[in-house]
């Protein structure tokens, strides 16, 4: 019987075959937290009597989601991680230095790595072909201390985007629209594959927005296949060296296929107050806006930018709008 991508990477991190609904100690390749779940798990590798973390490298603590601080309790907390990171030789990503997610893509997840993080959005980096997922900071301050966690194999929804995509129609409006249809619970402790032949063709940026909501449907990951495209993002961030192939086998065994027309889609909108609520935004009333932001770890990078300059380019910001922009990383911004 042939393995999906998950369970290809588990097993391999297991030193022993699973299936999905096994459940086994993991090596761990990867290991992050931010500045608002870091000080928890730095409380609790002390508690548990390390001072040290097991694979200092790729082991990285960000201050990104208060950065800078608002206020003197957060300052503490920053305090508190950068001097953890000095004395155990983890990595510190300080303020400034961009978004965790978009910092992972860039310097340290690989194909066929386990990454976990402390933050749901940890996902992100499985469009590298990594197996990488958000954990409560106590399992994570374990990865820190050790190196390892435990997982149980997930069982997989193969997801195909076939078809054409539309003028003016982005990877954020697909993954919008799939999660309209399967809701926000809908691939709850399952792991998305992404496939089909939109999927084979889509650039990274559009792959790292598909797996970067693949929680908002409830995913404990959402996958790509390492191949070519990957390849030549990794040589590009002079990381050629860890890219290997990574794809499910041709008898993997799902627990449902979702085929998805892209041809029919255009561009979406979710509505409050959940991902889910989605439709497309010409469906839409007139909606006053009070302000608009573009960036965070789902569509900060610079093709995201550069689409936006071009619909901004020769206009001005309406009276009474508000308009924030926020690049993903300080290598974008430069």
């Amino acid at each position: 019987m042939g393995k999906t991508i998950s369970e290809k990477i588990i097993s391999e991190h297991a030193g022993r075959e699973l299936k999905s609904g096994d459940i086994s100690v993991v090596s761990v390749d990867v290991v992050m937290s931010q500045d608002g779940t870091g000080p928890l798990s730095v409380s609790q590798i002390k508690k548990m009597g390390f001072s040290a973390v097991k694979n200092p490298e790729k082991s990285i603590f960000f201050i990104d989601h208060a950065a800078p601080s608002p206020r003197k309790e957060l300052s503490n907390s920053h305090a508190l991680l950068r001097d953890f990171a000095r004395s155990s030789g983890a990595v510190l990503s300080d303020v400034g230095s961009g978004v965790c997610h978009q910092i992972l893509i860039e310097d340290y997840s690989c194909p066929g790595d386990i990454v976990i993080g402390g933050d749901s959005h940890t996902c992100t980096s499985g469009a590298l072909g990594a197996f990488a997922t958000g954990m409560g900071s106590t399992d994570i301050a374990v990865g820190y201390a050790l190196a390892q966690t435990w997982l149980r194999v997930p069982d997989t929804i193969k997801v195909n985007f076939n078809g054409r995509i539309n003028d003016g129609v982005s990877a954020k409006d697909l993954i919008i629209y799939l999660i309209g249809k399967i809701t926000s619970d809908g691939a709850t402790y399952k792991a998305l594959e992404f496939g089909g032949e939109v999927s084979r063709i889509m650039d990274m940026d559009g792959r790292f927005t598909i797996s970067n909501m693949a929680v908002e449907a409830g995913a404990k990951t959402g996958l790509f296949a390492a191949d070519s495209i990957t390849e030549q993002y990794l040589q590009s961030r002079g990381r050629g060296d860890c890219f290997r192939k990574i794809f499910a086998d041709s008898d993997a065994v799902y627990e449902k296929v979702i085929d998805i027309d892209c041809s029919v889609i255009e561009p979406m909108v979710s509505q409050p107050h959940t991902v889910d609520n989605a439709l497309p935004a010409r469906d839409l009333d007139d909606v006053r806006v009070d302000q608009v932001f573009i960036g965070t770890c789902t569509n900060g990078r610079l093709s995201d930018l550069r689409i936006a300059a071009e619909i901004l380019k020769g206009r001005k910001v309406s009276s009474g709008v508000r308009l924030l922009v926020v690049p993903a990383s300080r290598e974008i911004y430069l």
